[in-house]
């Protein structure tokens, strides 16, 4: 600490009270006599001078530190509780007597600019935080903090539907699955403004009865659930997912002007097309190829992959860029999307629509008629879309049904785009990344948000060729990065943990197929065993299987290659509209191409860029949980009346509690539980992916075709319980694990199940 000038005569209550003022860090007794070079003797004094100052109310004394009155310390461990018009995060002082002090002082929580994740904070989050007041007079909020060190990540809040009781008050359902049945009891002075129906928070009691519910108390409602609509809003709370945009932010989208062709090459006359699924939000990316007519590269083409050039609207630091980077990515659920950036940017002005003139970062790539890439360039680019197609639409053209938008098109612009991926795929069947074949399946709704069905879109060229010219693009993006040694953020996909290697080696082996053990594991190991399951029974089990085997995919500065599609390096690039990583690549990009304005900005180092890397990472799978959740809790509405039918699946998941059931027709998965299973004990036997009675040796595995009764459907925590009825496959495995025959013998409920299959 730095020492005060030195003083004539002891220091005067002024002196001690702007040292207390000013100072950083821990101000007791010990410190101020330090800073002033008092003796021994003389600390009495100051003790009695700091005492009459806490007496008169212009200092006070918290956990043994000394303070202004009325103000906060330079640290000071904070609740960070909502954001403002602005998007910025406020805080509360955590302790803060306000019946002695009044209202707590707000803190508004800086964020740098190359914040580390400890320094990325949410509402819900506590912190340390270094406070300093406001420079501005004017300034409501008069202090200003910076994270230290996060404390604790976003307190748990429960969340669930509210139910009203004729009397006031009522219960609260909750939301998660693994509370499914623990329902929470809400006095009539506790349920604030909620109505029946209601999604709530809640903060349970700390003290609670031996006898009867838990009790509760609301402390935010978060909307009415009165349709299916409004589903994906219990995901979009239960995992605090930014879905309302700064005024800062809006206000900067709205700003924003249409790029123009100063500083860009003019493509505007190159036909390039958008090729989209036919309810796409986003239409961000358009392509084009033609034969290549130089005579050194036969049977090849010149690909064309353009890609709207976000990075002009959103500029580093900006509040557009700060709020992208909160949410990381865009969420799609079947209702609605929770965008990335507001609808001016991402439906407007980066939105390809065909006949407008946009801005965009585009890849001119040269393949052989091998389809390996023999070179590419970057450019910036304005361009002017000539159609946007969907996947359907152009894969009919193809096939000889040409409508009135895709005819006049077709032997210009659709049959070397196909020609050009039918050479890309050559390379690719030569590359050969990993081949799973797991179809995803689509909730459609109705015109009044209801579930109407789920269906399984059909996998056509159209697809394969749009993800081939995407991937070569985001390949050629990692290789220029690296080239100019500009840090960008990888897209990676490790190779799969041994430990689970040898568990799918062990569970092959039952199916009598061999993984080998020696060398280097490559994708093309697991495309040979999905080949030879290719048409069995076994095929979906296997499929399964394999994928579970596979590590997660993320982002990060440092390369470890794409294990999944079989590639060095590889970046995303090809969506910055809808994903954080892409919109750091552009900038890259500009950067190390000299493109113009909008690049990474040079003190964005590998270390700040990895940073981010885990950031969008862990929003990523934030999205895709509550994606899946959504699904789960839409088809637990729609089957929430069919209580009691037959449905016909496979098992697709088995463990120690139970098994998994996913169904046909819906891809709902439901649970069944262990102890409604036959009329023994099951033992769970990891290396099988199945469940085995301990007597008979029958046995419900992995994969296995079932049927089961719906017992029982919870549409708010999108949980399904089914019963078995089907028998499983019997073995004699069970039999070389006895176990007592207070294990085997079934409970009243289990044989009452068995006698109603049978």
């Amino acid at each position: 600490m730095k020492r005060p000038p030195t003083k004539p005569s002891f220091p005067s209550k002024d002196d001690l009270l702007a040292f207390i003022g000013k100072a950083p860090g821990k101000i007791g007794t010990r410190e101020i006599a330090r800073a002033f070079g008092l003796k021994n003797a003389e600390r009495a004094t100051l003790k009695r001078m700091l005492r009459e100052l806490a007496d008169g109310g212009l200092v006070e004394r918290r956990r043994k530190k000394l303070h202004h009155a009325g103000t906060l310390p330079h640290v000071v461990l904070a609740d960070i509780t909502t954001r403002d018009s602005d998007g910025e995060l406020i805080a509360l002082p955590t302790e803060w007597d306000e019946a002695e002090r009044g209202a707590a002082p707000r803190i508004r929580v800086r964020i740098p600019r190359r914040a580390g994740p400890r320094e990325v904070a949410g509402v819900g989050d506590r912190a340390l935080l270094r406070v300093e007041e406001s420079a501005s007079e004017n300034d409501p909020i008069r202090y200003n903090g910076r994270i230290i060190k996060l404390i604790e990540r976003r307190r748990q809040r429960v969340l669930g539907i509210f139910r009203a009781a004729p009397g006031g008050g009522g219960r609260l359902a909750p939301i998660d699955k693994k509370a499914l049945g623990r329902e929470l009891s809400i006095s009539a002075g506790g349920a604030a403004d909620a109505r029946d129906g209601d999604l709530v928070a809640v903060e349970i009691a700390a003290r609670q009865s031996g006898y009867g519910l838990a009790h509760a108390r609301v402390t935010e409602r978060l909307g009415s659930l009165g349709t299916e609509r409004t589903v994906s809003l219990i995901a979009i709370h239960a995992h605090s997912i930014p879905h309302v945009f700064p005024a800062a932010a809006i206000a900067e989208a709205e700003a924003a002007k249409p790029a123009r062709l100063s500083g860009r090459e003019d493509w505007r006359a190159l036909p390039l097309v958008t090729i989209d699924p036919a309810d796409a939000k986003d239409h961000d990316d358009a392509v084009h190829a033609a034969p290549d007519d130089n005579p050194n590269n036969p049977g090849g083409f010149i690909i064309s992959v353009a890609i709207a050039d976000v990075s002009h609207y959103v500029r580093p630091g900006s509040a557009l860029d700060r709020e992208a980077l909160t949410r990381g990515n865009s969420v799609y659920f079947p209702d609605r999307v929770v965008p990335m950036l507001p609808e001016r940017i991402s439906n407007d002005l980066c939105s390809l629509r065909p006949g407008e003139d946009r801005a965009a970062l585009a890849v001119r790539l040269v393949v052989g008629a091998d389809g390996r890439k023999r070179s590419h360039s970057f450019h910036r680019v304005l361009m002017r879309s000539a159609a946007r197609l969907n996947y359907v639409q152009a894969q009919a053209a193809i096939d000889g049904w040409p409508d009135e938008a895709t005819g006049p098109l077709l032997a210009t612009v659709l049959e070397p785009l196909y020609l050009a991926y039918r050479a890309l795929k050559h390379a690719r069947d030569a590359r050969a990344p990993l081949d799973l074949d797991l179809p995803e399946r689509k909730i459609v709704l109705t015109a009044h948000n209801t579930v109407d069905r789920v269906m399984t879109p059909e996998r056509l060229d159209a697809h394969r060729l749009i993800e081939e010219f995407m991937i070569l693009a985001n390949v050629a993006a990692a290789e220029t990065l690296e080239r100019a040694h500009v840090p960008l953020i990888y897209r990676l996909h490790d190779e799969p943990d041994p430990e689970r290697v040898n568990a799918l080696r062990e569970f092959l082996r039952s199916l009598d197929i061999s993984l080998p053990k020696g060398g280097a594991l490559r994708a093309e190991h697991f495309n040979r065993i999905l080949a030879r399951v290719k048409g069995r029974d076994v095929e979906k089990l296997v499929n399964e299987v394999v994928l579970r085997t596979q590590a997660q995919a993320e982002y990060a500065a440092e390369n470890y290659g794409h294990f999944g599609l079989n590639l060095r390096r590889y970046a995303h690039f090809t969506s910055p509209i809808r994903r954080y990583a892409d919109l750091i690549v552009h900038r890259g990009l500009i950067r190390a191409l000299r493109l113009g304005d909008g690049g990474l900005p040079q003190e964005q180092d590998a270390a700040a860029v990895g940073e981010i890397g885990a950031q969008i990472s862990a929003a990523e799978r934030r999205a895709m949980k509550a994606e899946r959740e959504t699904f789960d809790r839409l088809i637990a509405h729609f089957l929430a009346d069919r209580i009691g039918a037959t449905f016909a699946g496979h098992i697709s998941g088995a463990t120690r509690a139970g098994l998994f059931v996913k169904l046909d027709d819906t891809g709902a998965d439901g649970f069944v539980p262990a102890r409604t299973i036959g009329t023994e004990y099951f033992r769970y036997h990891e290396d099988r992916h199945a469940l085995i009675g301990a007597r008979s040796g029958e046995t419900y595995r992995l994969g296995d075709r079932v049927t089961v009764r719906l017992v029982e459907a919870a549409p708010v925590a999108g949980a399904l319980r089914f019963e078995i009825l089907s028998e499983g496959r019997h073995t004699a495995a069970g039999r070389r694990h006895p176990r007592h025959e207070r294990e085997t013998r079934a409970h009243p409920a289990q044989q009452r199940a068995r006698t109603r299959k049978r």
